[in-house]
């Protein structure tokens, strides 16, 4: 194996080389038999960095800080002439024989059995499975070791268009395996870019909406990158910034971040996106509806044109459309599932009619059947912070073992909550909509929705934090008359997915309606909790689980 400008003649095994620094390559580059090409490029030209702030700042990665408009104020304007800029490698995809040797009527099958829609030009055929996909041998060993038997149907289609070099959107519900359908592709791409030198930033930057989700995806890419020896750090709020700063400097080739944090190290000079070449924008939707958007367009404009950027969501809402149309170049796009807003129909979605005062009872007579099986466990979601807190107090108090999560809560706490949760420890969490996506515990048996959201899209990925990975689940919502004008939408959901629907639920649908304030357990108050509050209360003696 050759190191620096040298490349292996390993024919399965991409990248295994050590890093060497300034214009060599990676070595264990690419082997004939699966026809991928390396990057041919051995420096950067001249960029226009970034005007130094005074240091990093304090803005938080998930919600508060995020928020804030002025961020990225000291970003420099870009120009960028294309002519001038370093050529990289990003088309890798050779397709299989199989593949290949499929009929048109094969393809349209497939993808009509998976309900697969897929628009723009040229789009790959899908591959149904894992050795058709191409990906070098250890990566291919690394997830059949994962026990997945075959590609979920996001990956089937999506694989060969991320590793075609082509920007992607990609539409699917929450659990369907997105992650891994641009985190492979990545590691590929890295591999047959030139290695970072000093002062150089990321190759591959993923922009996450919260802090959850953006260590759930440098978990997957530690996990698969290792044979490659791919460095990567996760960039978010609510930590100290010192060993971010170290990492950053260290040089990583994947660098995953909410946007706000980014922004503060960019601003301060800390990393500088000049290498970024393949783009990720995971949950997009969810970025968008948390107030994001002017932070991501800022990032965006520090990033090269010619890049490859993948778009994924759950949802198409026109924001989403608008912000593809803007920074996405003649894409190709897979929509996973109906093209309405749907549920997974692997979940039975109970919905009950109820009044603000009925609601806590009903959750205990829920809770006490839920329980009975040891192996349950439940994620219930309020709307506020301080209806969360109120709750779990309530129930430990009442003897069930209750942990809370919401933005309020330091990250350490949060980080425990969601091990305690995770481990079963304490097999029923209380969150506000900070957790209803992001947060990857694939054994959730029940979603409790104690609080509606505040939209239907809401209400699509909070409960989709049940039926995970091939699983069934059971979400159940308490619906009061302060919810009707969301009846319509609700009714529509539970129509696609076959599910019943009580009678006075259609009855609202049918005369819509509204209403004011929520009642004891619904209001809007705002809260701080700690571990001396809502997770801090003793469990009763009456202990219920």
């Amino acid at each position: 194996m050759s190191y620096g400008g040298g490349y292996s003649s390993s024919r399965d095994h991409y990248g295994g080389g050590h890093h060497s620094g300034g214009s060599g390559y990676r070595s264990g580059g690419y082997g004939g038999s699966n026809g991928y090409s390396h990057g041919n490029s051995n420096g950067y030209g001249s960029y226009g960095g970034n005007s130094h702030g005074s240091g990093v700042g304090s803005h938080g990665g998930g919600h508060h800080g995020d928020r804030m408009s002025n961020l990225g104020s000291g970003l420099k304007q870009q120009e960028w002439d294309l002519n001038a800029l370093p050529k990289f490698e990003k088309h890798f995809y050779k397709e299989h024989p199989n593949v290949t040797n499929r009929s048109a009527q094969d393809v349209e099958a497939f993808r009509k059995e998976h309900e697969m829609t897929v628009y723009g030009k040229n789009v790959p055929r899908p591959v149904e499975t894992f050795d058709e996909a191409g990906f070098p041998q250890y990566v291919i060993s690394e997830v059949k070791a994962q026990g997945f038997a075959k590609p979920t149907p996001i990956q089937s289609q999506g694989w060969p268009m991320a590793l075609s070099g082509r920007d992607v959107v990609g539409i699917a519900e929450t659990g369907s395996g997105k992650t891994l359908t641009y985190c492979l592709p990545a590691i590929v791409h890295i591999n047959a870019q030139p290695l970072l030198g000093p002062g150089d930033g990321p190759i591959v930057l993923v922009l996450a909406p919260t802090r959850e989700l953006a260590v759930q995806i440098q978990a997957e890419i530690t996990k698969f990158g290792k044979s490659s020896r791919i460095r990567n750090t996760c960039v978010y709020g609510g930590v100290p910034r010192g060993p971010q700063i170290r990492d950053l400097s260290r040089g990583v080739e994947v660098c995953i971040a909410t946007p706000g944090r980014l922004i503060d190290m960019l601003e301060a000079g800390k990393t500088n996106l000049r290498r970024v070449t393949y783009l990720v924008l995971d949950e997009a939707d969810r970025m968008l509806d948390m107030g994001f958007e002017p932070q991501i367009r800022k990032i965006i404009g520090q990033i090269r044109p010619d890049r490859q950027t993948c778009m994924w969501s759950a949802t198409w809402p026109k924001e989403v459309r608008q912000l593809a149309h803007d920074f996405l170049h003649d894409y190709i796009q897979v929509y996973i599932g109906s093209q309405d807003l749907s549920a997974n129909h692997r979940i039975t979605q109970i919905v009950e009619i109820v009044s603000d005062f009925e609601k806590r009872d009903r959750m205990i007579n829920h809770l006490e059947r839920i329980m009975d099986d040891k192996k349950s466990k439940i994620l219930i979601f309020t709307g506020t912070k301080r209806v969360a807190d109120d709750i779990t107090r309530f129930l430990r108090q009442d003897g069930w073992p209750a942990l809370s999560i919401h933005g309020d809560k330091q990250q350490n706490e949060r980080d425990w909550v969601l091990n305690e949760f995770k481990t079963g420890k304490s097999p029923i969490m209380v969150a506000t909509d900070v957790a209803s996506r992001g947060i990857d515990v694939r054994d959730i048996t029940h979603v409790l929705n104690y609080d509606y959201p505040n939209n239907s899209e809401d209400y699509v990925h909070r409960i989709g934090r049940t039926g995970r990975a091939g699983a069934k689940g059971t979400a159940i919502t308490l619906f009061t008359t302060d919810n009707a004008k969301q009846a319509r939408d609700l009714v529509n959901i539970l129509t696609e997915s076959k599910q019943q629907i009580d009678p006075r639920l259609a009855e609202m649908a049918r005369f819509g309606g509204g209403g004011g304030g929520g009642g004891r357990w619904g209001g809007r108050g705002r809260g701080r909790g700690g571990f001396t509050a809502s997770n801090a209360a003793p469990l009763g003696h009456n202990r219920r689980w």
